[in-house]
């Protein structure tokens, strides 16, 4: 017997997982539940992760998780349960599906059925941010080569997997040629070794715009993390409600599974939430852990309770619903038509196939790195970028002249245009007037002449080479 712990959260978190496991007991499946808490109580409590030891014990003995929403307190420093997760647990793969219930759930789109596939522990949600001057924040970027291709295998196998007939990968690497640059490329790269899989790539607006107006045009969709949180969220909205999704959390040892909602304690205690986006999640969950004919009768079970019109308030609709029923009305709904089936509902094809796991990695030959040059950020209060210019073309040293100076990433100097606006935060590009390699010591030795004229320097980042291939952006309009 499979041992999942579970956690019943806050607000309508107990609600709908005391409904959820109602179902699953009924349903046969040979699972027991381990319960921990989590969430608000634990972070009032002095705990700024909201988890206790005992409770992480519990999940990583157990590898699988079925959670219910939690509460973050507001202020404190408390910090999000989910992102420290999915980051502690290597939960790399956010997976949602995305599929419309139509007629008896109104959505502009009905016959939508896609899968969203989000990277889940890098890009802009590593949370490495920087105030460096009076006027500018940054928030770094992180895109990994290891990261990019772990995600972008997954959503292939997924479709290989379940039977899905293309992926599409949404990027914005026609602006960020380094990061999203580095995504697109190795998802061409792997769609090469998946044949029987169609592929096509878009860039992210657009491909937003498609999928928010088409989205029968796409089947499986793997994208970055902000990306990947943005669209899902969109996609589960079109089918109808987000109320209705749950998604799963996978990574190489372990797997989190959980409705996308929020823990709505404005009509906590007052049996009107809708268990579906949990239960959803919990059908995930089996068929992850190979209870996949508990999933099938559950899901059978549950699309015949929507088609029957028996709703929860959220979804109920005078006119074509039959029935408007509470969190445990609902729940015994769909217990009272386990064994049954749907009749227009299609039930997904996952039923009995169980996890896959994804080839190891193959570790590709590092590539030629070579020190070209430097760009050294500056915070100077003087909008003017030639009076700048002049400040820095008095550190440089050796073989590193002043090349390029940018002001939120636009070149302003030289040849600069006026009616451009300019912060106090400068890059400046600093390269060797024959373009030769350089040494750290050469970088040193301007810093070191910035120090001595009072250059405020706030960041560098070094330039390099890869096998001859720029590694750095240009700035825009250079």
């Amino acid at each position: 017997m499979k041992k999942v712990t579970v956690a019943h959260g806050d607000g309508i978190g107990p609600e709908i997982m005391d409904a959820t496991l109602r179902i699953i007991k009924a349903s046969g499946a040979n699972v027991e539940f381990d319960e921990i808490k989590i969430g608000e109580k634990v972070y009032l409590d002095g705990n700024t992760s909201g988890i206790t030891t005992e409770a992480w014990n519990s999940i990583r003995e157990n590898k699988v998780f079925l959670k219910a929403p939690i509460t973050t307190p507001q202020g404190g420093g408390y910090k999000s349960l989910n992102v420290t997760m999915r980051k502690s647990l290597g939960l790399y793969s956010n997976v949602r599906p995305c599929v419309s219930l139509h007629p008896f759930v109104q959505t502009k789109h009905p016959k939508m059925d896609v899968v969203i596939v989000r990277e889940n522990e890098e890009d802009l949600y590593a949370g490495i941010e920087h105030q460096q001057t009076d006027d500018v924040v940054q928030c770094l970027k992180l895109i990994s080569r290891p990261g990019s291709e772990k995600i972008i295998r997954y959503a292939f196998e997924y479709a290989r997997h379940y039977g899905r007939k293309k992926v599409t990968c949404f990027s914005k690497d026609n602006i960020m040629k380094q990061t999203d640059g580095l995504f697109h490329k190795v998802f061409d790269e792997v769609a090469k070794e998946y044949s029987d899989i169609e592929n096509e790539h878009w860039i992210v607006d657009i491909g937003a715009a498609k999928l928010a107006d088409t989205p029968e045009a796409f089947d499986v969709i793997v994208m970055q993390n902000l990306y990947g949180d943005i669209l899902s969220d969109v996609a589960a909205q079109i089918t109808g409600s987000v109320g209705l999704a749950g998604s799963s959390n996978i990574g190489e040892t372990s797997a989190m599974f959980e409705a996308i909602h929020g823990s709505a304690p404005d009509i906590a205690g007052k049996n009107i939430a809708n268990p579906s986006g949990l239960l959803r999640g919990a059908i995930l969950m089996l068929n992850h852990i190979g209870e996949g004919e508990a999933a099938s009768k559950i899901e059978k079970a549950w699309f015949k309770t929507i088609e029957d019109g028996t709703h929860t308030p959220d979804i109920y609709r005078e006119g074509s619903s039959t029935k408007k029923v509470g969190t445990k009305e609902f729940a015994d709904a769909v217990i009272a038509n386990l064994g049954q089936a749907p009749k227009t509902l299609i039930v997904s094809n996952t039923g009995g196939k169980g996890a896959f796991k994804l080839p190891k990695l193959k570790q590709r030959p590092l590539a030629k790195k070579v020190l070209v040059g430097v760009d050294v950020f500056v915070d100077d209060t003087d909008k003017d970028p030639e009076e700048v210019a002049k400040r820095l073309k008095a550190i440089e040293a050796n073989d590193l002249e002043l090349l390029m100076i940018t002001n939120r990433g636009v070149k302003v100097w030289p040849n600069g245009f006026d009616e451009t606006y300019c912060t106090n935060h400068w890059r400046c590009r600093f390269m060797p007037k024959d373009n030769s390699a350089i040494g750290k010591a050469d970088i040193l030795a301007v810093l070191t002449n910035a120090l001595k004229v009072n250059v405020d320097v706030i960041k560098t980042e070094n330039l390099y080479e890869f096998d001859g291939k720029t590694g750095y952006s240009l700035g825009q309009g250079q």
